[in-house]
């Protein structure tokens, strides 16, 4: 039986066990909250499968965001390892599909609903879900990486750049509640209300670069789930300062103290530049996948 309910202490314990890769198993409760604490002018779904015993078997999170009203995003699929391959699965995605069509989504993708996601698309690993997908007739129209980082040692050049900046009269602070603000004005509403979120949560932290009173770039962690980092941005007029290379530690260095081993830079872009400042490496490949109604 599927229901639109469901208690949400057995559903995070569901997804502790399904979701069975270490970067993933112990955050399950954080994913859960996230999920279920959207930004506005998004409508969720959530629909959990029942056993005999009432006990939930599985779990799909779904939403539509006002951004495309016309794409509904399924973000998580999680069925209990001893329940797999009774077709539970197949039945909570197309369930799933119903309920967003039924919300006027004329695609569904697959993937993660920014800015407030679990994934951006299908960990490769998760092989029991791309062969789902497949099977439900999604074609496979993008990819997406995350890079990880390895906090447990030091950064080359990092006292450099610090004096960089302190010299050239940059000054690298906490983020104040004015930050999400001046986030929304250059990179919109997205990775302002991360920041919001990196400003509220525990486990999550933002800084800035100031220099005369006014920001010139942020980074922020934990928004999505305390080890992964972002987002991150400069300002037009202070790049080639290395401002993010100073943001980008000092956040790092946060989640290390919080006692993260590995920070993840979820959906990350500039892949050279983390790579060369902090040495980080590609590692999670995400495939995203979509179907049209």
């Amino acid at each position: 039986m599927i229901v639109d309910r469901g208690d949400d202490r057995a559903v995070v314990r569901l997804c502790a066990e399904a979701l069975d890769l270490p970067e993933d198993a112990g955050e399950a409760g954080a994913l859960v909250e996230r999920l279920t604490s959207p930004p506005e002018g998004r409508v969720t779904v959530r629909l959990t499968a029942l056993g005999e015993d009432g006990g939930p078997t599985g779990v799909v999170f779904g939403s539509i965001s006002d951004a495309d009203p016309l794409l509904g995003h399924v973000e998580l699929i999680a069925v209990r390892p001893d329940r797999r391959r009774e077709g539970i699965g197949r039945e909570l995605l197309a369930a799933a599909e119903r309920e967003l069509a039924a919300r006027g989504a004329q695609r569904i993708r697959i993937g993660g609903n920014p800015p407030c996601y679990v994934w951006p698309g299908i960990d490769v690993r998760y092989t029991p879900a791309v062969c789902l997908a497949q099977r439900a007739g999604y074609e496979r129209t993008n990819t997406a990486w995350n890079m990880t980082a390895d906090l447990t040692g030091g950064w080359t050049g990092a006292e450099a750049d610090e004096e960089r900046l302190d010299g050239a009269g940059v000054k690298v602070m906490r983020a104040g509640p004015d930050t999400p603000e001046w986030v929304r004005g250059i990179w919109g509403n997205g990775w302002a209300w991360e920041v919001a979120q990196s400003l509220d949560r525990d486990g999550a932290g933002c800084w800035v670069a100031v220099r005369d009173g006014e920001i010139l770039g942020f980074a922020a962690y934990g928004a999505n789930r305390p080890s992964w980092f972002g987002p991150m941005g400069t300002a037009p007029a202070a790049e080639g300062l290395g401002v993010g290379r100073v943001l980008l530690r000092r956040c790092l260095a946060d989640q290390r103290a919080d006692g993260h081993s590995t920070a993840q830079i979820g959906w990350a872009g500039p892949v050279a530049f983390y790579a060369k400042t902090v040495g980080a490496r590609l590692e999670r490949i995400f495939w995203i996948y979509t179907k049209q109604l």
